[in-house]
C-alpha cells in the first residue's frame, strides 16, 4: 500500500519529473536518501516511471485511437505487434480478449496513417474488425494526470516545483498552440531516449543524442519552456484505487459535447477524455476502485449527464503498454 509521503512524491513526479532527489527532498521535508530510496521502491513494487513525451500537435504529429477485432487465437500476437511498435502507446487488450485498442501517432498531413500501419501487421493476425478514430482535442489525459494520482501536495510545494508555470496537474502548450517546433536528427533521439527514461541523467542523453552535456541542458530546458516536451508518470493504477479499468465509448450531440467533456474531465473516476471522429465522438477511461463503484458511476456519475445519448462500456483486462517506450517487450503469454 502507499503511505502519505508516496503520494507526495507521486504528485511531485507528475509536477516536475526531472526535479532532483534534493530539491524533491525540500518540498516533501524530508532527507534527499529518504526521497531516493522511496523513489526506487516505488519503481520496483509499484512499476513507477517517468517518461519524456513530445507534444503531437507542436511537434507535426497527430494521434488515432485504433479498435481492432481478432481472432481468439491471434489478438495477443497483434496486440504484442502494436506493442512493439515506436509510434504506438496505450495498447489495451479489452472486451473478451478479442479487441484490441491503441493509440497510434502519424506525422501531420501523413494521409491515412493509421491504414499504413494495418498494411504493415503481419498477415497472420487474422483481424475480423477495425475502426479508427482521429483524437481530436483532448479534455483530460496526457499532460493532466488522473486526480487520484496528483492529489497529495499543498498548493506552496506545487509551487516550490514550479507548479505556477503549469496548467491544471500537468502542463499547458505555449502561449501560441499553433506555432510548431522544428526538431532535428538530435532532438528526435533526445525525445526517444526520454521516452524510455524521463530522469535519466544529462550525461546518457548525451551519449544518445551525440551533443555535450551543457548543449543537452540548454535544449531540453528550450523544449520545456515552449512546450515541446513534458513529463508524464507510469504507475500501476491500483495500487491509488484504480483496480476496475473500463474503456467508455459515447454518443454525444455536438452542440453539447464541449459542455458535457468539461464535466467530464473534473469526474474523480476519469483518467482521460477526448474528443474523436466516429459514430463514438467522445472516449474516457475510467478507473475504479471495484465493480461496484464502476456501477455508482456508471449509473449516477454519468447517468446524471442527461446529454450522453449512447454508452458503451468495454472493460480492460490488460494493459500491455503505457506511454513509454518498451525496448523488447516479454513474449506473449495468457496469463492477466
Amino acid at each position: 500500500m502507499l503511505d502519505e509521503l508516496d503520494r507526495a512524491l507521486i504528485h511531485a513526479l507528475h509536477v516536475d519529473g526531472r526535479a532532483s532527489f534534493a530539491h524533491l527532498a525540500a518540498v516533501l521535508a524530508v532527507s534527499p536518501q529518504t526521497v531516493s530510496r522511496r523513489y526506487e521502491r516505488l519503481r520496483e513494487q509499484a512499476a513507477l516511471r517517468v517518461v519524456g513525451l513530445p507534444d503531437p500537435q507542436l511537434t507535426g504529429h497527430e494521434q488515432w485511437l485504433l479498435r481492432l477485432t481478432a481472432d481468439p487465437d491471434t489478438a495477443l500476437d497483434l496486440a504484442y505487434a502494436l506493442v512493439r511498435r515506436p509510434d504506438t502507446s496505450w495498447v489495451y487488450l479489452t472486451g473478451g480478449g478479442t479487441e484490441i485498442v491503441a493509440v497510434l501517432e502519424t506525422p501531420l498531413g501523413t494521409a491515412h496513417g493509421h491504414s499504413l500501419l494495418l498494411r504493415e501487421l503481419p498477415p497472420s493476425v487474422g483481424l475480423t474488425a477495425v475502426s479508427a478514430h482521429h483524437l481530436l482535442h483532448p479534455y483530460l489525459g496526457w499532460r493532466t494526470p488522473w486526480r487520484m494520482s496528483a492529489n497529495a501536495l499543498t498548493p506552496r510545494q506545487q509551487r516550490m516545483l514550479g507548479g505556477t508555470r503549469f496548467a491544471g496537474h500537468g502542463g499547458t502548450p505555449p502561449a501560441d498552440p499553433c506555432r510548431q517546433v522544428r526538431l532535428s536528427p538530435a532532438d528526435h533521439a533526445l525525445m526517444d531516449a526520454l521516452r524510455r527514461d524521463g530522469r535519466a541523467a544529462v550525461a546518457e542523453l548525451a551519449a544518445d543524442t551525440g551533443w555535450s552535456p551543457a548543449t543537452v541542458s540548454r535544449r531540453l530546458d528550450c523544449l520545456r519552456a515552449c512546450g515541446a516536451v513534458f513529463f508524464d508518470i507510469e504507475i500501476d493504477p491500483a495500487l491509488l484505487g484504480g483496480s476496475v479499468k473500463v474503456l467508455l465509448w459515447m454518443s454525444v450531440a455536438p452542440a453539447h459535447l464541449d459542455e458535457v467533456a468539461t464535466t467530464l474531465a473534473h469526474h474523480d473516476e476519469l483518467a482521460f477524455v477526448a474528443h474523436t471522429t466516429g459514430p463514438t465522438n467522445l472516449v474516457a477511461h475510467a478507473l475504479c476502485r471495484d465493480s461496484a463503484a464502476l456501477y455508482r458511476y456508471l449509473t449516477h456519475g454519468l447517468g446524471s449527464v442527461k446529454a450522453i445519448r449512447t454508452l458503451e462500456t468495454a472493460p480492460v483486462l490488460r494493459t500491455l503498454k503505457a506511454v513509454g517506450t518498451i525496448p523488447t517487450p516479454g513474449p506473449p503469454s495468457h496469463r492477466g
